[in-house]
């Protein structure tokens, strides 16, 4: 059962019965009038729109037959037209729908494959996917790329050269719209310097929290560390478009690309198939008391089930409801009571949480806080999500993974002597109550970071640089034959 798993995962999958060769023809004549349209406006024979393009209604936001991994690809339809495509094949087969959909939850959801107006995943025309082969994850464009949002690290003047350098070959040579944060604008080194104002004043500017720019993006690319990635993607709680993140931070473990090359390599971007690594996210969700206490507890020693409090699913109040790419982090705070928190699964109590905290984060975020913790460092293309304790108050308190498809909720104990604090990402922390909860699972909307070699290297190439993983003196060999043998015996 566990190869069939290994390999359903890597491996492109058919379901019986569905029909996909009128899918592949069309997606294969679409993809040939878009590459036949991209040559000729290069050549200049077809003008070049700069009118903003409403974001694509071609797939779903989240769609329910997208789930568990056994939906059809349908990169080339409509979302009328996918949607009906599929839910007449559920209604011919309805059973078979329903036990695919059952057997494969544990997957995770099925990952949306555009990102953003005009991004999608180059679609494999001779098979239906399920899940991507990673292999396969090559970035094309719908559409040219017309908006690019650049972010740039604060307070850092070693990046405002880089910054006035990109701007200009955007807004310059490539004829694009650049987005950038007011505050990056407003910057006083910036503002006096006379030779970039006539750029200056061609950047589209906006604000985080009041201004919604998740639908007019194509490219995001970021200049600096780890951390501007971060912010790249909790300024999108839907669809991502594309990152291109250069390294021009301190650690640089999320930013392949040297900024010495950055024409060659953005035109390579513009171009299409570059590889591309899907980055899971968290949904998280914090409710406002939902969980209520219950005197008549229930307890049951099957399975190693502790007794727990009664959840009403019901009551509560949702209150915040965030996109994470790194980790949720479940705390003590200021107080020096240890923390003390029910972890559940599928509604089911696992464990009670008692340390400084627990962390649970996704395989981009296992190389971050979760390595510190003391947890494994996971690929971030592998479906899972990490549950890792801080300084747990246990000698036997181990990292686990669970599948990607399960549905985490934390909760105080009922015992507990304090709250809890939780943050997202670093970001947006807050106090926990009694009666409050904090539901997580995998988020459909994944963060396609573009590769500089691939999605394989990439990653044990920042390993080894950022981490110096696995770095040791090497052992010297054996100068002669006689010493081995006198060494066995």
């Amino acid at each position: 059962m566990m190869m069939f798993n290994f390999l359903f995962f890597l491996s492109p999958i058919r379901i019986e019965g569905m029909e996909d060769e009128p899918l592949s023809r069309k997606a294969e004549e679409g993809s040939s009038s878009k590459q036949s349209q991209r040559q000729q406006e290069r050549q200049g024979k077809l003008p070049r729109r700069r009118k903003e393009v409403k974001r694509s209604l071609r797939r779903p936001d989240c769609p329910e037959h997208l789930s568990g991994g056994s939906a059809h690809w349908l990169p080339e339809h409509s979302g009328s037209e996918a949607s009906a495509s599929v839910e007449d094949t559920a209604e011919s087969c309805p059973k078979r729908w329903d036990r695919c959909r059952r057997g494969h939850f544990l997957h995770g959801p099925y990952p949306a494959t555009h990102f953003g107006p005009k991004a999608c995943v180059l679609p494999n025309p001779t098979s239906v996917m399920h899940i991507q082969d990673p292999a396969s994850q090559r970035l094309t464009w719908s559409k040219p790329p017309l908006n690019v949002l650049v972010i740039r690290k604060i307070r850092d003047e070693t990046l405002l050269e880089p910054f006035k350098e990109l701007c200009r070959f955007l807004v310059e040579e490539k004829h694009l719209m650049v987005y950038v944060e007011k505050k990056v604008v407003d910057d006083g080194s910036l503002m006096r310097d006379d030779s970039f104002s006539a750029i200056c004043n061609q950047l589209c500017t906006f604000r985080e929290g009041f201004d919604d720019i998740s639908d007019r993006i194509d490219l995001i690319i970021c200049l600096g560390g780890d951390g501007t990635l971060l912010y790249a993607s909790s300024l999108f709680q839907g669809s991502v478009p594309p990152v291109m993140a250069f390294h021009l931070g301190s650690l640089g473990f999320l930013t392949p690309f040297k900024f010495e090359s950055f024409r060659t390599e953005v035109d390579k971007v513009f171009e299409g198939n570059a590889a591309i690594i899907l980055r899971s996210r968290l949904k998280v969700k914090v409710v406002k008391g939902m969980v209520q206490r219950n005197e008549q507890l229930l307890s049951t020693q099957e399975n190693g089930i502790l007794p727990h409090n009664h959840i009403n699913n019901e009551a509560g109040k949702i209150t915040l409801q965030l996109q994470v790419l790194n980790e949720v982090v479940v705390d003590r705070g200021p107080s020096s009571y240890l923390s003390n928190v029910d972890l559940y699964l599928d509604g089911r109590l696992i464990t009670s949480v008692q340390g400084d905290g627990v962390i649970v984060s996704t395989p981009t975020g296992s190389t971050a806080y979760a390595a510190a913790a003391g947890a494994s460092m996971i690929h971030p293309n592998v479906p899972a999500i990490m549950v890792t304790p801080i300084c747990p108050h246990s000698l036997s308190f181990r990292p686990i993974v669970v599948p990607a498809g399960v549905e985490l909720m934390i909760t105080l104990s009922p015992d507990a002597r304090n709250t809890a604090w939780v943050s997202f990402d670093g970001r947006k922390r807050q106090e926990i109550q009694h009666g409050d909860s904090i539901k997580i699972t995998t988020s459909c909307f994944p963060v396609p970071s573009i590769c500089c070699h691939d999605l394989v290297y990439d990653w044990f190439d920042s390993l080894a640089q950022c981490l110096h993983w696995n770095v040791r003196k090497k052992q010297t060999r054996l100068t002669d034959a006689s010493d081995s043998s006198e060494t066995e015996n």
